[in-house]
C-alpha cells in the first residue's frame, strides 16, 4: 500500500523558550556554553524567572524534523506526549499549525509539559536547559500502528531514549513499520546522548533496527570512541544500512558501504541562532529522499533547510521552504 505520510516522527514534545544571553550570564548559572543539560521542575522555573525576554514555540527534536518536512511541502506526522496543561496547549496548536499530523492523547495528570530554555549567545550558539516532564511518559500504548503503517519512514528521536517504557515504543514502532515494509531512521541527537547509550545505538545499527542513521561529527566520534573522523566514519560504512553525517561548515555526507556522496554547506550570510540546524537537516534530505530525489540532491535539500534555519532565531521556519527549494530548483 503507498504511504499516506512521508515521515512520522517519534519524540519529546516539548515547548522552546529562546532569550539571548551573554556569555557572562551563563558562567553565573554554571552552564557549559553550547551544552544540553537535564533540570527538574524547580530548576526550570528558577531559570526561567532569572532569564530575559523569551520567546515560546513548540519545539523538541523530530518535532523540528517533522515541522519542516510539512514546510517543504512534505506530508508529517508527530508522536510526542504532552500534559493538558497550558504549555501543551501551545505544543499541540503550533504543530498541527505547521501542518503536522498530530493526535497523541494529552496527559490528564502527571509532570506538566516539557519545556527547553534555550540561552542564545551574541556568536549565535546555543546552550539549552531541558526539563523532560510528560514528554517522558511516552509508551508503547501511544503508538498508533496504523499511524506507523502509513508512514514511508518512521524517524526516531535519540534525545528519547532515556525512560525505558519510551525506548518499548521505539522498539514496537521499528517493528510495525518493518512489518509494513517500511524504513526506520533514528537521529543519535547529541554527543553526550551517545556517551550515556552508546552500546545500545550500536545495538540498533547493527541488528538492523534501524535503517537510516542522523549524526554530526561530535555524535559520530563519540559513537565509535575516536577523535579520528576518517576512522568513525569507516566504521560507521561498515555498519549502517545508510547514513547522513553532518560537518557543519565543513557540509554533509550521505554514506553506505559501497559509496560517500558529499556536498558543502550552504551559504549563510550571518549566522543568527544554531537552534535546530540539524533538525531541519534532517527535514530537508527526508523531504528530498521522500521525493524520489538523489542522495546529493537530498543533502543539498536539507543543507538549504539548516542554512536557513540558523539565518533566524528558532528552530521552526519562518516562511516555507518549499518556496526556498524551489527557488534553488531543488524540489518541482
Amino acid at each position: 500500500m503507498p504511504a499516506s505520510l512521508d515521515v512520522l516522527a517519534i519524540g519529546n514534545a516539548i515547548v522552546d523558550v529562546l532569550a539571548r544571553a551573554e556569555a557572562d550570564f551563563l558562567a553565573a548559572h554554571g552552564m557549559a556554553k553550547g551544552a544540553m543539560a537535564l533540570i527538574d521542575e524547580a530548576g526550570a522555573h528558577r531559570l526561567y524567572a532569572a532569564m530575559g525576554p523569551g520567546t515560546e514555540a513548540s519545539g523538541g527534536s523530530a518535532a523540528n524534523t517533522a515541522a519542516g518536512i510539512a514546510s517543504l511541502g512534505g506530508a508529517a506526522g508527530f508522536i510526542g506526549k504532552v500534559k493538558a496543561d497550558g504549555l501543551g496547549t501551545v505544543f499541540a496548536h503550533d504543530i498541527r499549525a505547521a501542518g503536522v499530523t498530530y493526535a497523541t492523547p494529552a496527559a490528564e495528570d502527571g509532570p506538566a509539559t516539557a519545556r527547553c530554555l534555550i540561552l542564545v549567545t551574541p556568536d549565535g550558539e546555543r546552550t539549552m536547559n531541558t526539563y523532560l516532564g510528560a514528554a517522558q511518559n511516552l509508551t508503547p500504548a501511544d503508538i498508533d500502528p496504523a499511524l506507523v503503517e502509513s508512514a514511508a519512514i518512521t524517524y526516531l528521536e535519540g534525545y528519547l531514549w532515556d525512560p525505558p517504557p519510551a525506548k518499548e515504543a521505539f522498539l514496537a514502532a521499528a517493528k510495525i513499520a518493518h512489518n509494513a515494509g517500511r524504513k526506520v531512521a533514528l537521529s543519535l541527537s547529541d554527543a553526550f546522548c551517545v556517551d550515556r547509550y552508546r552500546a545500545e545505538f550500536l545495538h540498533l545499527i547493527r541488528s538492523g533496527t534501524v535503517d537510516l542513521v542522523f549524526c554530526n561529527e561530535a555524535e559520530l566520534k563519540s559513537l565509535y570512541e575516536t577523535a579520528d573522523f576518517d576512522s568513525a566514519l569507516t566504521a560507521l560504512r561498515r555498519e549502517a544500512k545508510e547514513a547522513v553525517v553532518t560537518r557543519s561548515e565543513k557540509g554533509a555526507s550521505f554514506v553506505t558501504a559501497g559509496a560517500v556522496v558529499s556536498v558543502p554547506a550552504h551559504p549563510v550570510e550571518r549566522v543568527v541562532d544554531t537552534t535546530g540546524a540539524g533538525d531541519l537537516f534532517a527535514a530537508g534530505f527526508l523531504a528530498g529522499a521522500a521525493r524520489g530525489r538523489d542522495p546529493a540532491t537530498a543533502l543539498r535539500i536539507g543543507a538549504l533547510a539548516a542554512g536557513e534555519i540558523i539565518s533566524q532565531l528558532g528552530a521552526r521556519p519562518q516562511r516555507p521552504l518549499i518556496d526556498l527549494a524551489r527557488e534553488g530548483g531543488l524540489l518541482p
